[in-house]
């Protein structure tokens, strides 16, 4: 972990990552894509509504995820004063809330033919309501600061007090009454799809997460750009400051 602190490094190892995590994301999401939408069979009660399932159970799934790894790296940061971990978790939120937004979105999208409604505020749905708000928040504390250092302990603290949405969200429908089904993709007894959509969605679920360390490389390479060209310009200026003849 703690080579991975020079950003040097990091840029390095990422270069031999991004070619095949940008493939597994091509490759995957079209293949699921059209999997899932030609070839799995409808739903016997939902019929083709639950094509949505494709879109919406790895946004969901990913909105979660890249969330824990914010809260993992934002600790990582404030503990070991990481020198990428406090940039993976700020490269990491807009990616995460635009997964959230995107969950949030096809189930609305869902949830018309199925529940008759757009929107209810059932558990679930109101705590990824939340979350995508806790996303927001998390983005508004860097830019609320001058100070870079200081934006990035207040954004850690929220990013790792917020990770507590995540059991919610993943137990809501356990610890309340709520118009979700219950977990069937992760379960004790295995996953309880048919294996004609559980194999297209895991194929999404992949290339999803390809997807998010395409983009995760691209945004941490500019922030790590962006910190070092901030600081050429600020020991040029120091340095100018310095040649000026004293009065």
């Amino acid at each position: 972990m703690h080579k991975l602190a020079n950003p040097t490094r990091f840029l390095r190892l990422t270069s031999a990552i991004l070619p095949f995590a940008a493939a597994v994301a091509v490759a995957c999401i079209g293949a699921g894509l059209i999997w899932g939408l030609f070839f799995a069979p409808p739903d016997y009660q939902q019929g083709d509504t639950v094509r949505i399932m494709f879109i919406h159970v790895p946004a969901a799934m990913m909105a979660m995820g890249v969330y824990v790894g914010m809260a993992v790296s934002s600790a990582v940061a404030l503990i070991w004063r990481h020198a990428v971990a406090d940039m993976i978790a700020k490269a990491s939120a807009p990616v995460g809330a635009a997964f959230c937004f995107l969950c949030l979105l096809t189930g609305s999208l869902w949830g018309k033919p199925m529940w008759g409604t757009w929107w209810v505020w059932d558990a679930r749905l109101t705590s990824v309501l939340i979350l995508f708000f806790i996303y927001i928040g998390y983005m508004a504390l860097w830019q609320a600061f001058e100070e870079e250092a200081k934006a990035a302990v207040a954004a850690a603290i929220l990013a790792i007090v917020g990770v507590v949405m995540i059991p919610i969200i993943k137990f809501s429908v356990e610890w309340w009454n709520t118009l979700h089904q219950g977990a069937t993709l992760i379960t004790v007894d295995g996953p309880r799809v048919d294996n004609s959509m559980l194999w297209p969605l895991l194929l999404m679920i992949v290339g999803f997460l390809a997807y998010y360390v395409v983009v995760l490389i691209y945004r941490v390479r500019g922030e790590i750009h962006g910190r070092r060209s901030r600081m050429m310009r600020m020991a040029q200026a120091a340095r100018h400051q310095a040649m000026q003849p004293a009065e």
